[in-house]
């Protein structure tokens, strides 16, 4: 369809081997182009082949001049071009200019991939792997409970759903940068990884079948693509629902943690989708968080908790999750609850005496149709919730959850009762409001 414009601009996937890599068609276009675009690198690597009075517009600024620098060369009806490492389309800026110009506007002659690339220096088939790329804002070194914004967040994610995975690395965010990453979530041992430092160059070089914590302490050249596969099964945790007992728990004080059976009940009420953004209020041993966590792996759990004895067995049970998409505090809310992103779902274990104000700050914050879920074993504060989300004209309901459990007695035996639970449920409008917080 787009192949009607008589002039678009060319977008061409190179490689490091300069006209070698490129077929007569796309070097024919790049010879008569009269505006030339990309890597300071590229344009050098590619000099002999631009016309001497073509423009060259270096790429080592904002993405968003070069639209209009396209918008400009085809209003001058001059033949444009712009270089892109590879395939524009694998994580590159094709899709960015798909989005912001008209499709007829651009053309894509891709080349291949250098994650293609180097899966046939190393034999490695790929048709089944995840490719990703950290070409992102250097957020420093990854930290365990790091939030979502960490340019190697979607990694660490992917580290536990996928075993093959193709990264597309960037100076700040390297292969020895990511082999510590794995160390750090406990991953060491369950993944090899591989190194290929400047394809098609006479310094290609190909570092195979690395170990991470190897790989954690050297450097290797720039540009370079990463490769990793897991060398152990990749756990199958149960996403919800587990028994108390898994969880640790303070003793011989009793624990604080949300039984089984209310759990799954509460996490039902929570309506949680697979990115959804759930705050965690007063976290305890922090199984409801935790079981979110599973419940959303392309979303995120913020959870905080003041007391720092149950902060630290909520810490014990999420290294013993093998989760990445689970953030862990100490504070009493609502103090930190400010830098959170506006939830979709919200969980209230504990209030600290600031229910009613807690109540009031989370359903102003919930996102459109979210769910806020609590749990009380106090008729006090079942009370207080009740008629704070009454008087905010709200749709709520309250289920009482008693459970009981058979125990033995001699040879046989009985049910032994729970302690009654409150879970209370309240919805967010449907309808748009403006927000304090961007979405």
């Amino acid at each position: 369809m787009h192949l009607s414009d008589p002039q678009p601009c060319r977008v061409i996937g190179v490689l490091d081997d300069g006209a070698a890599s490129l077929g007569a068609l796309a070097l024919a276009h790049l010879r008569r182009a009269r505006v030339v675009i990309g890597a300071p690198r590229t344009l050098a690597l590619f000099a002999d082949e631009i016309a001497p009075e073509a423009r060259r517009h270096a790429l080592q600024g904002p993405l968003a001049q070069v639209p209009e620098w396209i918008r400009e060369a085809r209003e001058a009806q001059l033949p444009v071009v712009l270089l892109a490492t590879g395939d524009p389309l694998c994580h590159g800026i094709a899709g960015y200019l798909a989005a912001r110009l008209c499709l007829s506007a651009i053309e894509v002659l891709p080349n291949v991939s250098t994650l293609q690339l180097a899966c046939a220096r190393l034999g490695l088939a790929w048709q089944d792997a995840r490719i990703l790329s950290i070409h992102a804002q250097d957020a420093g070194e990854w930290q365990p409970g790091a939030p979502p914004d960490h340019g190697l967040h979607a990694l660490a994610q992917a580290l536990r759903e996928h075993d093959r995975l193709l990264v597309l690395t960037s100076p700040a965010n390297t292969p020895d940068r990511v082999a510590r990453l794995l160390l750090a979530e406990g991953m060491g041992e369950a993944f090899q990884l591989s190194v290929a430092e400047c394809l098609c160059t006479p310094q290609e070089r190909i570092h195979a079948d690395l170990q991470p914590a190897e790989a954690a302490d050297r450097r290797f050249a720039d540009p370079n693509v990463l490769l990793l596969w897991r060398v152990r099964p990749r756990p199958r945790p149960t996403l919800f629902g587990l028994p108390d007992a898994h969880y640790a728990q303070r003793h011989p004080e009793k624990g604080l943690i949300t039984k089984q059976e209310v759990r799954a009940v509460s996490l039902a009420r929570l309506q949680l989708r697979a990115d959804s953004r759930v705050w965690d209020i007063g976290a305890g041993s922090g199984s409801v968080g935790l079981e979110a966590a599973r419940l959303c792996p392309r979303g995120h759990v913020w959870a905080i908790e003041k007391n720092e004895q149950d902060l630290a067995i909520a810490r014990l049970n999420q290294r013993a999750a093998g989760l990445s998409n689970h953030t862990l505090v100490l504070g009493k809310a609502p103090e930190p609850l400010d830098a959170w992103p506006d939830p979709d779902a919200v969980f209230i274990g504990g209030s600290g005496g600031e229910l009613d104000g807690l109540i009031r700050l989370v359903m102003a914050r919930l996102r459109p149709g979210g769910w806020l879920v609590m749990n009380f074993v106090t008729l006090e504060n079942l009370a207080t919730a009740t008629q704070t989300l009454a008087s905010l004209a709200l749709d709520w309901d309250v289920l009482q959850l008693q459970a009981a459990r058979s125990k033995p007695i001699l040879h046989m035996h009985r049910m032994a009762a729970e302690n009654p639970v409150w879970i209370v449920s309240a919805q967010a409008p449907m309808a748009t409001q403006e927000r304090r917080h961007d979405a």
